[in-house]
């Protein structure tokens, strides 16, 4: 009983850490609605799906449902004609409904940092418990992720996350809910073009402890006087010069990519050292 005792401070810790950020997750949620009311608007028509030939925000306009019979979500339903909670109802170009698109988007990554901030709130605040729980649960204390994958707590609070939006704008209007989160949705967008035009991270350059031996490598080459790239049926005889400068195997299977060699001499210089069980 005091394991789950100790998994159920836990959940508590994590919805209240929700609350907490309840009003970053409205505004996430109001960045995220920009742009629906200008996509086409479709429904399901025995079975088919099919545009009406409005946006959702002209069908809206007009006081019609978004959300139509035959898709949805049964806890959606019933929804205000027009408003944010009908435009998670409904049905999008791709056959999605826009709900599923809204877990995936916004509260399942929400609901993950929240329970990582909780994870780390704990380790601070409550260390003991925070190691008794990961042990209770086979988990790495230092791990928080593991920890928190363990102990379930995603699935409950996503439910919990839901209902706060919906709380806070499921009979909102979509069009007010747009504008509001327009501002914030500008600078997600900023932040996505700035992580697209990045520069990629360098390769890691050669490994600094295998100075001494690429000299002894590339002396070896010298004095073999083996062409270069070395192509792999001349592998024996590079084996044997890295030999008689005194390689060791292992230290030849890690500097081989550093070396100028034919496409395939690599693998066969390895072939050759497991052949003869270096």
């Amino acid at each position: 009983m005091e394991g789950v005792f100790d998994v159920d401070w836990m959940g508590l810790l994590t919805r209240e850490v929700l609350r907490e950020r309840g009003g970053a997750l409205v505004a996430e949620s109001c960045a995220w609605a920009v742009g629906m009311s200008d996509a086409p608007h479709h429904e399901r028509r025995a079975g088919r799906l099919v545009a009406t030939g409005l946006t959702v925000g002209e069908r809206a306009a007009h006081g019609r449902p978004l959300a139509g019979e035959e898709d949805g979500r049964l806890e959606l339903g019933d929804a205000r004609p027009g408003s944010f909670q009908d435009a998670l109802n409904m049905v999008g170009g791709d056959g999605r409904v826009q709900a599923e698109r809204f877990d995936d988007e916004v509260l399942v990554p929400f609901v993950r940092e929240t329970c990582r901030l909780a994870a780390e709130r704990a380790r601070t605040t409550r260390a003991a418990a925070w190691v008794e729980l990961a042990d209770d649960l086979g988990e790495d204390p230092a791990d928080p992720a593991g920890v928190v994958r363990a102990g379930g707590w995603e699935a409950p609070l996503r439910i919990d996350a839901e209902h706060l939006v919906l709380a806070a704008l499921g009979t909102v209007p979509l069009i007010e809910v747009e504008a509001e989160g327009l501002p914030l949705s500008l600078v997600r967008a900023a932040e996505a073009l700035a992580r697209q035009a990045a520069p990629a991270e360098p390769p890691a350059g050669p490994d600094p402890s295998l100075i001494g031996a690429r000299f002894l490598a590339e002396q070896a080459l010298r004095s073999s006087a083996l062409p270069v790239p070395v192509p792999p049926e001349a592998s024996d005889e590079l084996l044997d010069a890295f030999g008689a400068e005194g390689l060791e195997a292992d230290e030849i299977r890690r500097i081989l990519a550093d070396l100028p060699l034919a496409p395939g001499t690599a693998e066969r210089v390895a072939a050759l050292l497991a052949d003869a069980g270096w």
